[in-house]
């Protein structure tokens, strides 16, 4: 401000003071044209990321991830354009999807945590008295690139994920931060956490970039990371009153609707209805205790709000003969679980002969079973029909993604043998049929796109090294595609790198990151510095090196 006060002065100097009003309005322009330009000078220096030869010193792994999550954050916000990358909005055409004239189908791994991670390897939190409260985080930069780029690298085209998580009582003993949270004066409209929907701008970013349509659902009908009940208990009601359409509760989540529809991206410059990367907003997840006026009116708010993008009738374990002729309603939805006695193909039929070509068909969620009984339910998806009408999609519960640091998270769905599943898919998941699971979906998008055969994966780009301990352990962020990995290393007197251990994977299932460890170096101690790189390594080949890092001795 003080070279702002300057350059007034000079200005003043200079013009006469008989005409005072043009003195002062100049005064106010040039003043204003040096705060921007002093302004423009902060915002850039701190925005800069200087080169170093791709080399660094070691760091400690917290240090390297908030250094490697902000330099990413910075260097995606300046690279993002506000110009689409896609051509078109998916667009309804009866009972089909279509992406400009062609048909949109798509299946894939069901992948709920874009946005928010369930942290399992902190185990449950103590002050949670539900006995079953998880921790959890935000992604980072790296993280959710890295996710969006495993999907697409595997053939996915769509994919849905989980709510927006609600404040309740017990987040903060255990440390959560929620999307939606309390009003700030009683009894007025819920608010949207900042710093959370930052996070959802970058996911919605990042599928833009890479060419990712995503299905978005706003409450839960469940409780797990907060729901209709703790939206409702906001307001003293219960969670019935949520689907009451004169009920308050009602009324808030109306009210998030239009907060989240039409927030700007910070990172896109677009509204949220402006986003082609949206494919569908999606009323809830398992909202089962539906009702024809809800959903009637819930969709009538979100097609005001986004006439562009799409509608998914939420409702859960039965379709609605009303949403079947709604014009706001655009695709029907449903979830298959063996609890609910209908993880089968016969599921699909019946679901297509009640729909009865009316609208596009999404199995949304199904999984949680055998391998056999998954591409049983994945082909009756592809190719049942219907009145001539099939189902637009299918996803199996569910993927984890690669974390920042080194190694995968993982979750344990609802206390059985079925874990999450990790892309492209490890031997280390042999106990949980992992290979197989990904070959069921890449066999059905194979056939989708008219394929005979699996396609190759692309081959995989360099892994992002981060931190070498004093004792040499290694951690890194694999490759999105990457299935093993080559380390090399280079003490500085010699002039070539040395292959020290190959065929390293990163893919164990229960990976916990205070105890495992990638790579254990065992190098003899030598009064000089040491270099490593690491090399991703899948059926089509090795990747470029990563990073080096330079451990000083």
């Amino acid at each position: 401000m003080n070279k702002v006060k300057i350059v007034a002065k000079l200005i003043m100097k200079q013009v006469s003071t008989k005409n005072s009003l043009v003195t002062v309005s100049l005064v106010i322009v040039v003043s204003l044209l040096a705060y921007l330009m002093i302004f423009s000078g902060s915002a850039q220096s701190e925005s800069g990321i200087s080169a170093n030869d791709n080399e660094h010193a070691s760091l400690p792994s917290e240090q390297h991830r908030a250094l490697n999550s902000n330099q990413h954050s910075k260097q995606f916000e300046q690279k993002t354009s506000t110009k689409s990358r896609f051509d078109y909005f998916i667009t309804r055409d009866g009972h089909q999807l279509k992406n400009g004239v062609d048909d949109f189908r798509f299946a894939g791994i069901h992948a709920p945590e874009l946005h928010r991670i369930e942290d399992d390897a902190r185990g449950v939190c103590q002050a949670d008295k539900r006995g079953w409260g998880q921790y959890f985080k935000w992604p980072t930069a790296d993280e959710q690139e890295n996710w969006i780029k495993a999907l697409v690298k595997t053939g996915h085209k769509a994919m849905r994920i989980y709510v927006l998580s609600v404040a309740q009582q017990y987040d903060q003993a255990c440390d959560r931060e929620t999307h939606i949270l309390a009003p700030a004066i009683v009894n007025d409209m819920p608010r949207l956490n900042e710093k959370a929907m930052r996070v959802y701008d970058r996911m919605i970013a990042l599928a833009d970039e890479h060419q990712l349509r995503l299905i978005l659902p706003f409450i839960d009908h469940w409780k797990w990371w907060g729901g209709r009940e703790q939206l409702a208990s906001l307001y003293q009601e219960t969670a019935a009153d949520f689907y009451q359409t004169d009920s308050k509760t009602y009324q808030a989540y109306l009210n998030l609707i239009e907060q989240v529809i039409t927030r700007k991206n910070t990172i896109t410059g677009r509204y949220y209805y402006q986003e082609k990367a949206i494919m569908a907003w999606e009323t809830g997840n398992e909202l089962r205790d539906s009702t024809s006026a809800f959903v009637s009116k819930t969709a009538a708010h979100i097609k005001q709000l986004a006439p562009q993008q799409l509608v998914v009738d939420g409702n859960y374990l039965s379709i609605l003969a009303s949403s079947l002729t709604d014009d706001n309603v655009d695709i029907i939805s449903n979830h298959f679980y063996t609890v609910n006695h209908n993880n089968n193909p016969e599921t699909i039929k019946k679901n297509l002969t009640t729909i009865g070509g009316k609208k596009p068909y999404l199995v949304g969620e199904y999984g949680l079973t055998s391998p056999e009984q998954l591409n049983a339910v994945m082909q009756a998806a592809i190719n049942i029909e219907v009145n001539g009408a099939k189902a637009v999609g299918a996803f199996i519960w569910g993927f984890r993604g690669h974390r920042h640091n080194g190694g995968f998270y993982w979750h344990r769905e609802g206390g059985g043998p079925h874990y999450s599943y990790h892309l492209p898919g490890f031997n280390d998941g042999d106990a949980n049929n992992e290979l197989a699971v990904v070959n069921i979906v890449r066999k059905a998008q194979a056939q989708l796109a008219g394929l005979t055969n699996i396609p190759p994966l692309p081959i995989p780009e360099a892994p992002k090294l981060r931190a070498v301990t004093s004792d040499l352990q290694l951690s890194w962020m694999g490759s999105p595609v990457g299935q093993s990995y080559r380390i090399e290393r280079k003490i500085s007197a010699e002039q070539s790198w040395t292959v020290i251990a190959d065929n390293i994977s990163d893919g164990k299932n229960i990976f916990m990151p205070d105890s495992d460890v990638l790579f254990q170096d065992n190098a003899p101690t030598l009064n000089t510095d040491i270099s490593y790189r690491v090399i991703a390594k899948n059926s089509s080949g090795l990747s470029t090196p990563s990073n080096v890092v330079r451990l000083k001795r």
